[in-house]
């Protein structure tokens, strides 16, 4: 049985909440610096067979930043587990269901019995692999979202024409052996052409790359190089969301 609330440290755990949003019901961690002063936001998703607590080294640092978190769990993960999600066959699967509930998300976070402490003008998304592809699908049509973060994933070039241009940072292995690194190399760099070719500033794409990082098929995860990638993706959304700190330690 998924027990999520014995899967986070002492630390992160008081400054969480395990609710479920929307008319799907979605199992989501919410995580605030302090619950009372509204924050910029990132809603975050996870790659195929884990959960929303993984990684929670990387939710302290957002919301030590001063930045609040809502990560979900993926359809057939987590708290509402079916093992046919987590197969590679049913990857499109994940994705076709995976995609239309960000937006209920995105309306249950303006729900009022949050207290607006989700400040939405501010809002951003992110995921690692097959929750980087949900990120990647739904930026190619209209959307609410100010930045974007994706790690160890895989994007569709032919989908870069409808994009709205906003800040996108990409981190990926050159070694990865289940999202090849070619594949984001190719979509990043078609992205920066549409945002040049609609008067943007190409810059905006960020592709940070490491040679090898030892972890596990140099896909879950940075490894050796995690550190580094967590703080590079903390200063990014930093300078994008522009977070107030929390004034007290947490």
């Amino acid at each position: 049985m998924h027990d999520p609330a014995k899967l986070l440290p002492a630390a992160l755990a008081r400054q969480s909440r395990f609710v479920r949003l929307g008319p799907s019901q979605i199992p989501a961690l919410l995580i605030h610096p302090d619950w009372s002063t509204p924050a910029p936001s990132v809603i975050w998703m996870h790659g195929r067979t884990v959960t929303k607590e993984l990684d929670n080294g990387r939710y302290l640092r957002w919301i030590r930043a001063g930045i609040a978190a809502c990560a979900i769990d993926l359809p057939g993960h987590g708290e509402r587990l079916n093992p046919d999600f987590h197969r590679p066959d049913q990857l499109a699967a994940l994705l076709d269901a995976a995609i239309p509930e960000v937006d209920q998300v995105v309306a249950a976070l303006a729900d009022p019995a949050l207290g607006g402490v989700f400040d939405l003008t501010r809002l951003a998304i992110g995921g690692m692999s097959a929750g980087g592809m949900v990120t990647l699908s739904r930026l190619a049509k209209p959307h609410p979202f100010v930045a974007a973060a994706v790690e160890s994933t895989a994007g569709d070039p032919g989908t870069v024409a409808t994009w709205r241009p906003v800040p996108l940072l990409a981190l990926h292995s050159e070694a990865d052996r289940l999202a090849p690194v070619s594949g984001m190399r190719a979509f990043t760099s078609a992205l920066a052409t549409h945002y040049a070719a609609v008067g943007a500033d190409p810059s905006l794409v960020e592709f940070v790359t490491w040679p090898t990082t030892g972890a596990p098929d140099e896909h879950s995860g940075f490894g050796r190089v995690a550190n580094e990638a967590k703080t590079r993706q903390v200063e990014f959304l930093t300078r994008i969301l522009r977070p107030t700190p929390p004034s007290s330690d947490i």
